[in-house]
């Protein structure tokens, strides 16, 4: 059984593209030799910046010859019918068998297809992987027709035995011919080499300065980065992501540690390792006692004569200029934060949002607005939570977020340090846009809160305003994400939080924008002095500028309606809020779903009054579903769906509702008395605790009723043939199923 070798050399491959492209060059390769009959006993795929290689041990030699038995038709068939069945066969009638069955005689064909040579396949099969290969981006060169990432330079094809005798596999793909050889380092070690097998190749590559092994070169990496860090009393400041980036930079990974110019030493940390990783791909090296980023660590592809002295003084003159710009932008940005960032604010009204809810200023006034809202929810001051909102998007016109779009939110708290606001607006800046993630960490802080929800709720309410809403798959504008954070930032912070009502607020506020951009394409012009929430309302506005504008009077309306809403709190929940409240419980579901709660159970909690309030919400799914769980909330459970079931029979049946409460003078039988006092005991018990938001008070009044319901149903027949002692046990069931109810929906428990 033979062992399998291929590699694929070429130009550069980009880093990013490395690992995905060896997993596809193994899964393509072994599953068509898998289709065409072979079979392996292992495989692993290797990526440096200059080759995809991949090695099979225990490759079968061929392919097993087959037989395949196929029935044809009866041979009183048309002749046409059995020639078909003869050219799909790829028989001819000589080889038929027949054989007599329940309805005539029949046409047999036993098909054989003899094995075919390892060799013939491996090449089958590279040649159609190589050309189809699913690289992101790919190139072609010369006058051939193959597409790859860069001009592919040689493909090496052997198959080695178990005598160690490599054999080179027939294959030629746009005038490659496959051979036993490949090349070492591009600069080290230049030249070709052959090759026997996978052991002989990684041991030659490693003497021409070629590390095979990804893995290998990310430890060499790191540990000699952190080895001459710690030497100097530092340590590097860890980043997976350009670790994993800088190992496919590179074969030979020589370590080399720099020195950052004093004059940046004072730039704040992040920005420095953000402009040396996106420009330079260089790690920071910090102190730890300061905190302060002092040193660089950059990774060269070769080894030097002077210990790479050529390449620091190259990397440190480039990153010298790199710095400049930054400390320039940082320095001009802090002029405009130490007077007040008018400036920004100013430049955020020419900074579109969307083109039907406005600019970055007026979102920034609907944010201000429900940040008041939300603030005494949070517990915080109401100015300070609309001071925060106003400034947690001031730094997105600054010259360091336009450079580095990733570090807006710190950028703002910065400025806002150095502008001197109030500790817990900087905190807002920088928090307000988590989480972003599920594993983001959520703020805390009561403005940090104030804002994020703000924030998340305009975009969320916007959206629902222009009817813009996820679809499929499709969520363009990260609506899920910022469902999920809202729910992340309610329950994290236990908020007693009625999102109909803010979402309610916001929907208003964003229809409101929306119209303003109506009456500003009437208009032909997109600047109309127009405060959403001022002195000056949109009745008004409309009616002194755009009253003889065409289509406008159907705007007159729609003004009226949301001005009457906005003064009516009641009539607040509109059809977008409730549908948007729809979208916030999907999102719960998912997000519950993974802290294992059942969907039956969220569905019975939703059916709930209250429903808005995700926290409480959250409260009785998770009281609820604990208590399924135990033998007695299993039973009671099958206790109220028998009493509804024969209650809502009997109830259509004869058309009258039993909810009038059941009198004890009727009880004929111990267990209806036993049931009768269990229920009056547990029903103020189950109310007294709804109210107080104690359901795992709820629960344990319910689990009381679990022995004495089982007792009724087995001693007691519901539909007694006396109509005054059925009457009065329906209503008894009635009174269960009333205290049932006003833990959750149970009906829409399952099971």
């Amino acid at each position: 059984m033979p062992d399998l070798l291929i590699e694929l050399f070429s130009e550069e491959i980009p880093a990013r593209m490395q690992t995905r492209a060896a997993e596809d060059l193994k899964s393509r390769i072994t599953d068509g030799l898998v289709e065409a009959g072979l079979t392996y006993a292992g495989a692993a795929a290797f990526s440096t910046p200059r080759r995809l290689t991949l090695a099979l041990e225990g490759l079968t030699a061929s392919s097993p010859t087959t037989r395949e038995e196929r029935k044809g038709p009866r041979t009183d068939a048309p002749d046409k019918a059995i020639e078909g069945f003869l050219r799909g066969a790829g028989v001819s009638r000589d080889d038929l068998e027949v054989r007599d069955e329940k309805k005539g005689q029949v046409y047999f064909a036993t098909i054989t297809k003899p094995g075919r040579d390892a060799d013939a396949i491996v090449a089958e099969v590279l040649e159609s992987v190589i050309r189809g290969f699913p690289w992101p981006k790919s190139m072609r060169w010369g006058d051939g027709t193959l597409r790859w990432v860069r001009p592919l330079h040689s493909i090496l094809c052997i198959l080695t035995d178990e005598a160690n005798e490599a054999r080179v596999v027939d294959l030629h793909v746009d005038g490659i011919v496959a051979g036993d050889t490949t090349e070492g380092h591009r600069f080290m070690a230049p030249g070709q080499f052959s090759v026997t097998g996978f052991d002989d190749y990684t041991a030659k590559l490693k003497k021409r300065f070629v590390v095979l092994e990804a893995r290998e070169r990310s430890e060499a990496i790191w540990q000699d980065a952190t080895n001459q860090a710690f030497a100097a009393g530092l340590e590097v400041a860890e980043d997976a992501s350009l670790l994993a980036e800088v190992v496919g930079l590179v074969e030979w990974p020589v370590v080399l540690m720099g020195t950052i110019d004093e004059t940046f030493l004072g730039l704040p940390p992040e920005v420095l390792q953000t402009s040396m990783k996106e420009h330079q791909k260089f790690f920071s090296v910090r102190n730890p006692k300061t905190g302060r980023i002092e040193r660089f660590i950059t990774v060269a592809n070769r080894e030097t004569a002077d210990q790479g002295a050529t390449i620091l003084a190259g990397n440190q003159k480039v990153l010298f200029a790199r710095l400049s710009d930054a400390k320039f932008f940082w320095e001009n940005d802090l002029r405009i934060a130490t007077a007040g960032g008018q400036a920004w604010q100013k430049a955020l009204e020419n900074v579109t949002f969307h083109n039907k809810l406005g600019s970055q200023a007026d979102r920034v006034n609907r944010i201000a607005a429900l940040a008041r809202e939300i603030a005494p929810v949070v517990g915080c001051d109401a100015d300070l939570a609309e001071q925060a909102a106003r400034w947690a998007k001031a730094d997105l016109p600054s010259e360091m977020v336009y450079e580095f779009p990733e570090m807006q939110g710190l950028m703002g708290r910065y400025y806002a340090d150095a502008a001197g606001l109030p500790p817990e607006v900087a905190a807002a800046a920088q928090e307000h846009y988590a989480p972003l993630g599920p594993s983001d960490a959520v703020p805390t802080a009561p403005v940090s809160i104030a804002v994020a929800l703000a924030d998340k709720l305009d975009v969320l309410t916007g959206f629902w305003a222009i009817d813009e809403k996820p679809t499929g798959s499709k969520d363009p504008f990260a609506l899920r994400r910022a469902a999920l954070g809202v729910i992340r930032l309610v329950l994290t912070n236990s908020l007693p939080f009625s999102l109909s009502s803010v979402s309610g607020l916001g929907v208003v506020e964003n229809k409101k924008a929306a119209l303003v951009q109506k009456v500003q394409n009437l208009r032909g012009s997109t600047e109309v002095d127009f405060e959403p929430v001022g002195a000056t309302s949109l009745w008004a506005f409309l009616k002194e500028t755009a009253q003889s504008l065409p289509g406008v009077t159907k705007l007159f309306r729609e003004m009226d309606r949301l001005e009457g809403l906005a003064r009516k709190s009641e009539d607040i929940c509109e059809p977008e809020v409730a549908d948007l409240l729809a979208f916030f419980h999907d999102r719960l579901k998912v997000y519950l779903r993974d802290q294992g709660i059942r969907h039956d159970v969220i569905d019975a909690c939703i059916a709930m009054p209250g429903n808005d309030d995700l926290a409480l919400l959250v409260k009785r799914a998770t009281a609820l579903s604990d208590f399924l769980k135990t033998e007695d909330g299993g039973n009671l459970l099958q206790g109220f769906k028998r009493a509804n079931n024969i209650l809502t029979q009997a109830e259509d049946n004869d058309g009258v509702e039993y909810s009038y409460g059941a009198d004890v003078k009727f009880a004929e039988t111990d267990e209806e008395r036993a049931l009768f006092a269990a229920l009056t005991e547990a029903e103020p018990k189950v109310a007294a605790a709804v109210k107080a938001e104690d359901f795992a008070a709820v629960m344990a009044a319910l689990a009381g009723l679990r022995a004495p319901i089982d007792a009724f149903f087995d001693a007691v027949q519901v539909n007694s043939e006396n109509q005054i002692v059925r009457r009065n046990r329906l209503n008894m069931l009635g009174q269960i199923r009333k205290i049932g109810l006003a833990a959750a929906d149970l009906t829409r428990i399952e099971g």
